[in-house]
Order: C-alpha cells, then sequence, then structure tokens
C-alpha cells in the first residue's frame, strides 16, 4: 500500500497538558514523512456527538488521510478500538460511533478492522491513554503504507457503533430540526439544511421565524453577519450547508439558552 503521508487528528485533550504533544511525537517517530494536521483538541471532555458533527463537516476537505480521532469516554473498558476504510480514507478510533458520520461523509464504511495488531502499537500500553499507545502509533503505521488489513482482524461494517443521525422534517410550513454544534462563537448549527429552508420559501432578506424553549422570535436571513446591527440576532446559512443562528458580535448559545440537542422550529415569517 502506497504511504498516504497525511494524518488527521480530533481529541478532546484540550492544549493544557501534554496528551497531544505525545501523541504528535509517537506518530513522528513512526512515520516521519506524515504531514499531520490537528482538527482540533477542545471538543467538550467526553463529547462524541461534538466530535462525529466536527469530523463529518471536516473531512471533505481533506487530502486522502487517516484521520484518528480520540474522544473516548470508554477508554479501558470493553469498547472495541477500530480502523475503518471509507473512500481515499481510513478512520481510526473507539467504535462508539464517533466515526460513523465521517464514514458516510466519505461515502460510507467500506471495510473495518478491530485493532488487535499489538506490534503496531506503543509499549507498554496504559489503560488509560490509548490515544498515545493504540490509536496514534495505529494510525502512524497505516499513513506510512502499513497495509490496512495488517491492522487487525475483521469485522463486520454493520456491527460498527452507530450515532442517531440529526433529524430535521418540514412540519405545517415549518422546518423542525435540532442543534447539532455550538461553536467557541456561540453560533448555533442546525440540522436544517439550506436546501430544507428554500423549500419553504425562505430567501435571504426575509424574516424567520424561530421557535424553540418557549420562546418565539424573529430574526432576518442574511449572507453574513455584517449585514445585521450588533446585537442582533440574526440566521445564516455556514460553510457546512446548514441554517445557524448567532447573534452578531455575541453569542446566539447565551442569547437563546439552546444546548446541543435543543429542539428548534424555523419558518419565513408573515409578510408585513
Amino acid at each position: 500500500m502506497s504511504p498516504l503521508n497525511c494524518l488527521t487528528f480530533l481529541t478532546d485533550f484540550g492544549l493544557d497538558d501534554g496528551f497531544v504533544a505525545a501523541c504528535h511525537g509517537v506518530a513522528a517517530r513512526i512515520a516521519p514523512a506524515a504531514r499531520v494536521i490537528d482538527i482540533t483538541h477542545l471538543v467538550p471532555p467526553g463529547d462524541v456527538r461534538r466530535g462525529a458533527a466536527v469530523l463529518a463537516q471536516t473531512v471533505p476537505s481533506m487530502p486522502p488521510a487517516v484521520h484518528v480521532v480520540v474522544i473516548d469516554p470508554g477508554v479501558g473498558t470493553t469498547r472495541r478500538a477500530v480502523a475503518i476504510r471509507a473512500g481515499q480514507a481510513i478512520l481510526v478510533g473507539p467504535d462508539n460511533g464517533v466515526l460513523s458520520w465521517a464514514a458516510d461523509a466519505l461515502g460510507g464504511a467500506e471495510a473495518a478492522v478491530e485493532l488487535s495488531n499489538e506490534a503496531l502499537w506503543n509499549h507498554p500500553v496504559s489503560l488509560t491513554f490509548h490515544g498515545r499507545d493504540i490509536f496514534m502509533p495505529t494510525g502512524a503505521h497505516l499513513a506510512a503504507g502499513t497495509p490496512f488489513e495488517q491492522a487487525g482482524d475483521p469485522i463486520e461494517v454493520t456491527g460498527l457503533v452507530r450515532l442517531a443521525p440529526p433529524t430535521a422534517r418540514i412540519l405545517a410550513g415549518e422546518a423542525e430540526g435540532e442543534v447539532v454544534t455550538v461553536d467557541r462563537f456561540g453560533n448555533l448549527q442546525l440540522s436544517i439544511s439550506a436546501q430544507i429552508a428554500a423549500e419553504l420559501g425562505i430567501e435571504y432578506g426575509r424574516r424567520l421565524v424561530i421557535r424553540s424553549n418557549r420562546q418565539n422570535l424573529t430574526a432576518p436571513y442574511v449572507e453574513t453577519f455584517g449585514s445585521t446591527s450588533p446585537g442582533e440576532l440574526l440566521a445564516f446559512t455556514d460553510s457546512a450547508g446548514f441554517i445557524s443562528l448567532a447573534v452578531s458580535g455575541g453569542s446566539a448559545a447565551e442569547f437563546l439558552s439552546l444546548p446541543p440537542g435543543a429542539r428548534v422550529r424555523i419558518g419565513p415569517a408573515p409578510s408585513r
């Protein structure tokens, strides 16, 4: 197998400790020619759905790569460590659903293995740091050209843990969805695509009705934050093609008090 020569890395490790650096060091020893791209290490601790969403929305922009993901609240338990081949990529991480949306975004899981080849691991293996000792070394070997099949024992892709996808539907002239992610600016990404919004006649320049958490508000649907006044609630289509809510110069998450998973309905406001 030809080297992929690219590794991406996504975790909930944060930046205050040496965990990320230790994993980078392992990769550098095994695959020194591989470029490592850090997607983020600021996923909220243990937030598998947030990690899955960030990964799925990022991997389409990447070159052929091995994507190593460590959001692993079940580390040290009987949860499986896996690698999944999807399109021109390999996903490496815990079998807790964090890889499932990215596999779909890459065209679907084609093959999977349980990471059982201890010759590819870093030894001694810590029971609480599989990112350094199992996931990253295996990913680095794969990026350096080790055949996928040598990473471990084959498993059925139908048996991989999957997260339930965010839902969206049209109901009584409105789109109903959920908050998928909250970014560091406090913007709320909804599971409602711009295409669904267009089906309801929502166009730039119109106002939307936003219903959630017993609130009924209106906001303009605009192309960019600068189209509104500071402190004003607004809706826009984000870079992933979904409707997002923001406050110009502020935080929609604080303004609306909506966490990930909260149900939201939007629709065109009546014309005046």
